[in-house]
């Protein structure tokens, strides 16, 4: 499975009255993780509420979108010294997350 595209689907709910200061967070960290060996895909997304299908919206979730190369490069990015230190700046403002790690068929 090393070899294989992977894609991740992050969904955060940030905690009432916090996503401005979340998203700033997020910003600052874009840089470096879009630089990270084997990142294809990173990109931050609010709900878009277009009424095209039932959805559960919600204006505090941000979902981040991302592709991997491969299983190693999503593994050394939860690592990365950036992450790890924007994880220490911007987890206070996380009510709950949810991870979905997928792979093409």
């Amino acid at each position: 499975m090393n070899g294989t595209m992977i894609h991740v689907i992050a969904s955060i709910l940030v905690r009432e009255g916090c996503l401005d200061e979340y998203i700033g967070h997020f910003r600052d960290n874009l840089p470096n993780v879009r630089a990270e060996k084997g990142c294809v895909r990173y990109e931050p997304c609010l709900d878009a509420g277009t009424g095209w299908k039932a959805q559960d919206l919600s204006p505090r979730r941000v979902t981040v979108v991302e592709t991997w190369e491969t299983m190693d490069a999503l593994r050394a990015h939860s690592q990365a010294p950036h992450m790890v230190a924007f994880r220490e700046k911007a987890g206070g403002l996380v009510e709950s997350m949810s991870l979905q790690v997928l792979r093409p068929v």
